[in-house]
């Protein structure tokens, strides 16, 4: 398989896990008897010809041996600092960049209700040559995101409860899987990094989720709906576990 016909992914695992009560990587920690990681490998391996896994220097050994143990083509980055998703994404760039895939798909190490078919939908959308960015999403209440689109239907404005936004009763939202285009990560994703309005206006941290309207204004952004609603669970606390055990039974 050809450097330009592999497909990537990134995988911001910077994460404590603390309010989960764990004392390792988060990604690191159990979820229906398996680490995180493991059913990411399990979901994601089909598709995904190199991993690009981005830790805390802290926990740089524990995941590159569960990488090992799993079997992934993985690269280990660090994040040295916690200062937002976009600096952890962008972390694996000039790895990526000498040697560039068609796609590079993204995922927060969390996500793992995604169902596999959602991601042979994904891997079946072509990432094109220019600046494209595909998405699933699901209508859900009470959404911690929510997509505002303009009458076109392009995504223009992120809504991010933590940012302190107003939220609708019932919204639109990401899934944590993203696949872009070779031009969309290795272009405009530096691009929108080093633009002034990419830190939260309440957090201050450098989000990722707002890059989806940067892409609309020069390229495009693509979305199908999640198969289930709990697709989107990330698992953040106990009851977060509790819920994504239940749906993984009930699959």
């Amino acid at each position: 398989m050809t450097a330009t016909a592999r497909r990537v992914l990134v995988l911001p695992a910077a994460g404590t896990g603390s309010r989960l009560g764990s004392s390792h990587a988060k990604v690191l920690h159990p979820v229906a008897g398996r680490p995180m990681l493991a059913h990411l490998a399990a979901l994601h391996g089909p598709w995904i010809d190199r991993w690009h896994v981005v830790v805390r220097p802290v926990d740089r050994d524990a995941v590159a041996a569960a990488c090992a143990s799993l079997g992934l083509e993985a690269t280990i980055h660090e994040q040295p600092k916690p200062i937002g998703m976009l600096d952890a994404v962008l972390r694996p760039l000039e790895a990526i960049r000498r040697e560039p895939p068609a796609c590079v798909w993204i995922t927060w190490c969390d996500q793992i209700g995604i169902r596999p078919d959602t991601l042979a939908r994904l891997a079946e959308t072509p990432c094109g040559d220019g600046a494209t960015l595909t998405l699933p999403t699901c209508r859900k209440a009470e959404p911690y995101i929510h997509l505002d689109r303009d009458g076109a239907g392009r995504v223009h404005y992120v809504r991010h409860r933590r940012e302190g936004d107003a939220m609708p009763a019932e919204g639109e939202a990401d899934a944590g899987l993203f696949a872009l285009s070779a031009a969309a990560y290795l272009d405009e994703l530096p691009r929108y990094a080093a633009a002034p309005d990419a830190a939260g206006a309440t957090t201050g941290e450098r989000n990722f989720l707002p890059f989806l309207p940067w892409i609309e204004r020069v390229g495009h952004v693509a979305t199908f709906p999640c198969l289930d609603p709990e697709e989107t669970i990330g698992v953040n606390t106990p009851a977060d576990v509790a819920a994504v055990e239940a749906y993984l039974a009930r699959r």
